[in-house]
C-alpha cells in the first residue's frame, strides 16, 4: 500500500536539544527531521510533535518546533495516553513517525496507534536510540506488530505521486 498524502500526518517524537546530543546519530537524525517536516509542511499535512516532560528535559530543538503545528507536552512514554489521537484530524488514517528514543516513546506510541486501527510506518532515518542495538531492536519488534519501515525519500515520493505534482521542483530540491 502506498502513502496517501490526503490522510497522512507526520508525528515527531522527542527531539528535544537536551536529550539529542546522547542519541546514537542524531544530526542525521534531526537533519532528516527537519527535512521531512519541511515537505510535509509545504504539502500542508499535519506535523505534531511530543516532547517528554519538557518543564524537566526541555523543548525540542528550535528547528523542530517552528516546523510543527502542534506540540504535546508529554509525561507517559505512549503519547496516545496524553492526548495524541485527540490532535490528530479524523481524515488521518496513516501516521508516518519518527523520533526518539526507537525502543521506548517511540514504540510505544507506534504499537499503541496500530492497537487504535492506524497505518504506522516508521522513518527508519528519523529514528534512533542512545544504543544502536536499541533501535534495530524497536524496529524488529514495530515490524513484527505491523508497522512499515520507510525512509524519508520514500515517503516523500509516494506523497507526491508524479513528477508533475506543483511541489515537486521546490520538494526536489531539499531531497537532493
Amino acid at each position: 500500500m502506498l502513502i496517501n498524502a490526503n490522510q497522512s500526518a507526520l508525528i515527531l517524537i522527542d527531539l528535544q536539544q537536551k536529550l539529542l546530543p546522547a542519541i546514537d546519530q542524531h544530526q542525521a537524525v534531526l537533519a532528516q527531521s527537519v527535512r521531512i517536516a519541511t515537505i510535509a509542511g509545504m504539502l500542508g499535512l499535519p506535523v505534531i510533535a511530543t516532547e517528554q516532560m519538557p518543564d524537566k528535559l526541555g523543548p525540542n530543538h528550535p528547528e523542530v518546533r517552528r516546523l510543527c503545528d502542534k506540540t504535546l507536552s508529554k509525561g507517559h512514554f505512549d503519547a496516545c495516553a496524553d492526548g495524541l489521537p485527540a490532535a490528530l484530524p479524523s481524515a488521518v488514517k496513516q501516521i508516518v513517525i519518527g523520533g526518539c528514543e526507537a525502543h521506548i516513546c517511540l514504540l510505544q506510541t507506534a504499537l499503541s496507534l496500530l492497537a487504535r486501527g492506524y497505518q504506522v510506518f516508521v522513518l527508519r532515518d528519523c529514528c534512533s536510540s542512545r544504543k544502536a542495538l536499541d533501535r534495530e531492536t524497536a524496529f524488529d519488534r514495530l515490524q513484527q506488530a505491523g508497522a512499515i519501515a520507510v525512509t524519508v525519500e520514500m515517503v516523500v515520493y509516494e506523497w507526491l505521486r508524479d513528477s508533475r505534482h506543483p511541489q515537486f521542483r521546490d520538494i526536489l530540491k531539499l531531497i537532493k
